[in-house]
């Protein structure tokens, strides 16, 4: 398994700019980004051993990140 981090940047690409704009002009937006980007940063730890957890803390880990990936994906689907 390769480990590579998903920023939000290489999971929506073409809704880079989006980003940024929302990031600067919706206090919800930059929150969860926010959240994610650190839950993110977390579980590319994890994964790289780098901070070795337990298999099942990790996996509820990647699901609260999809969550936000979705809610993500919601709010760039609308600006």
């Amino acid at each position: 398994m390769t480990h590579v981090a998903h920023e939000l940047h290489e999971e929506f690409p073409e809704k880079a700019e989006a980003i940024k704009q929302l990031k600067g002009a919706n206090t919800h937006f930059a929150r969860i980004a926010d959240t994610y980007h650190e839950l993110n940063r977390a579980i590319h730890r994890m994964e790289a051993n780098v901070e070795p957890v337990a298999d099942s803390t990790l996996e509820g880990l990647k699901k609260q990140r999809l969550t936000l990936k979705d809610e993500i994906a919601q709010l760039l689907a609308i600006a």
